[in-house]
């Protein structure tokens, strides 16, 4: 992998009492030219450090990123979501990162959201805290893809004993002792849910906080759509069955 570091221009931060110079950003990418340029400069008026990866974008958005002010890592060729989410806590770890986000390359988070989620973690009681679609306001999704991902929650708190809300959400934030954790091997969408093992193999202390996500037609073509959250479910199970043996 290669980088590249474009230093973004200074901007007044008006989410937190500083720039969060101690967390990290990691944002996995894979041909989100449309929006990322948008995103990055965004988590910069916030966040000193923003990290992407793309991994093996067709178009410009490594380009994008840079120029909008990340520290761009490069994937050659497409791995997949987990592979790029691995790339990126590695190259932070490496950085001396104190916290750790994760946070979607499509524009569908709310900085906001993660703000008050990292905050909660500098309280020092916990390891991990995820964001939650299905806390507070009622999430506006299809009738199927909310079922489905109902089942994946079921699913995963029978095969891992997490009373969670929300089992794959990407917007979520870890102290360092749990990032070094990290050994994603599923490169797919499944990591989310070898995430979740990684908590409950290694008794993590862990909290939900209700987030807002932005649904735009373009992250819903981007792969919001209900087949796509079949996919992930399958993923899931498939994942669990090799796990098992």
């Amino acid at each position: 992998m290669t980088t590249e570091t474009v230093t973004a221009p200074a901007e007044q931060d008006t989410l937190g009492p500083h720039r969060h110079d101690d967390v990290c950003v990691i944002v996995p990418m894979y041909n989100e030219a449309v929006v990322i340029g948008d995103v990055v400069r965004e988590l910069s008026k916030t966040f000193s450090r923003v990290v992407c990866v793309d991994d093996g974008s067709k178009d410009d958005t490594a380009r994008l990123a840079s120029q909008a002010g990340a520290t761009v890592v490069h994937h050659p060729v497409n791995l997949g979501q987990g592979a790029a989410l691995q790339t990126g806590v590695d190259y932070a770890l490496q950085s001396g990162a104190r916290y750790f986000l994760t946070f979607d390359a499509d524009g569908q988070h709310r900085i906001e959201d993660a703000v008050a989620m990292i905050e909660r973690l500098r309280e020092g009681d916990l390891d991990i805290v995820l964001g939650s679609r299905f806390l507070g306001t009622e999430l506006q999704v299809p009738r199927l893809r909310k079922a489905v991902l109902r089942a994946a929650v079921v699913f995963t708190r029978a095969t891992t004993g997490l009373a969670l809300t929300d089992t794959h959400n990407g917007l979520r934030v870890m102290n360092r002792s749990t990032a070094v954790l990290f050994k994603i091997r599923l490169c797919g969408m499944a990591h989310a849910s070898e995430i979740l093992d990684i908590v409950a193999r290694h008794k993590l202390a862990y909290e939900e906080m209700p987030i807002s996500v932005v649904y735009s037609d373009y992250s819903r073509g981007k792969g919001q759509s209900s087949i796509n959250a079949i996919n992930v479910l399958v993923d899931l199970v498939l994942a669990r069955l090799r796990v098992i043996r």
